[in-house]
């Protein structure tokens, strides 16, 4: 992966091969990203690598050496299969609770599966932040990160929400275009969220440079 710390020319500027270039470095995250959680219990710590890789490149405009990334992964495989299996759970029983109100089986039509939706939404939002968060703490601390995501969303809903309208336009995107170009999404998606909850906190803390 290139750095984007070097001008585009002489005067500084960005032209369209750096976006280009930054582009498919984030498509490669994704794809990273993806294979790396596909065994599902590995989800986490994939999700946390990725988000400290994106976390230095957004702070530095360089992407951590490939052996950095492989042994942050490693060290965070284990403190994520909790995170992965909590959060496999919570996905599952908001899916089948959204099925079983769309076929009637549980009372409570379009108002509950409205409700459920907006809660599903809404911990959507704060689990991107929870990902934001570890990516800042090299990616493995998920208690201090979840810890952190809770305080902030608390502080500013305003945050949340925009958080929960990523991740919201990232699912409907994910049904939307073809199963190859998910993983591509992917990376977008974890580098939307940094981009979302970064300029949030400038703006909510105006000191902060």
């Amino acid at each position: 992966m290139a750095s984007r710390a070097e001008p585009a020319d002489t005067g500084g500027r960005r032209d369209w091969r750096d976006v280009v270039r930054d582009a498919a470095d984030l498509a490669l995250v994704g794809i990273l990203l993806v294979l790396a959680a596909a065994p599902l219990l590995t989800a986490a710590a994939a999700a946390g690598t990725a988000s400290a890789a994106v976390h230095d490149w957004t702070r530095t405009g360089s992407w951590p050496p490939a052996r950095a990334s492989l042994r942050r992964f490693r060290r965070s495989v284990l403190p994520g299969v909790p995170v992965s299996l909590l959060a496999l759970a919570v996905a599952g029983l908001l899916a089948a609770d959204l099925a079983a109100l769309a076929t009637g089986r549980v009372p409570g039509g379009p108002p509950a599966r409205l409700v459920t939706a907006l809660v599903a939404a809404g911990l959507a939002g704060y689990a991107g932040l929870v990902v934001v968060e570890v990516g800042g703490n090299g990616g493995g601390r998920w208690r201090a990160a979840a810890r952190s995501a809770a305080r902030a969303c608390l502080d500013a809903p305003t945050r949340w929400a925009a958080l929960t309208g990523v991740t919201a336009m990232a699912g409907l995107l994910a049904v939307l275009v073809t199963p190859a170009a998910v993983p591509i999404l992917a990376g977008y998606t974890v580098a939307a969220l940094h981009a979302v909850a970064h300029r949030r906190s400038v703006a909510a803390h105006p000191e902060l440079p």
